[in-house]
């Protein structure tokens, strides 16, 4: 699920201050620690590779963030995609992967188990 930032209901506007929100942006029951995530990727980054020997193939972790810059493309088990851009922010259920089409720079809350475990993944496919 993505939004713009336009799409987000203003809730407050005063001088000085805007208030957006939008309620039930996914559903953090269950998943422990947060890790909160800064990520700085390069066109063309493809995680289909680095995410070959996970369950499905896919990152099976849920992730809630926003793009600060560049064009990122998620495709799912179904291969359903969703473009998230600048200022849009989303959230990624489990079962993806990601394509960076244009240099990026993204900040992403994960469950902080789930999302060490496909890291540290990702890090062993890259030694071999």
């Amino acid at each position: 699920m993505r939004i713009a930032k336009e799409d987000i209901d203003i809730k407050m506007e005063i001088p000085g201050a805007v208030i957006r929100q939008r309620t039930e942006f996914g559903d953090a029951t269950g998943l422990g620690k947060i890790s909160g995530e800064y990520f700085s990727l390069s066109a063309g980054v493809d995680t289909t590779p680095l995410f070959q020997g996970l369950d499905g193939d896919l990152c099976q972790c849920p992730h809630w963030g926003y793009v600060l810059s560049g064009q990122l493309t998620t495709t799912d088990a179904n291969g359903t995609q969703e473009t998230v851009n600048a200022n849009d922010l989303f959230y990624w259920p489990p079962g993806h992967n990601v394509k960076v089409n244009s240099d990026a720079e993204i900040v992403m809350f994960s469950p902080q188990d789930e999302h060490s475990h496909v890291i540290n993944h990702m890090i062993e496919k890259v030694k071999s």
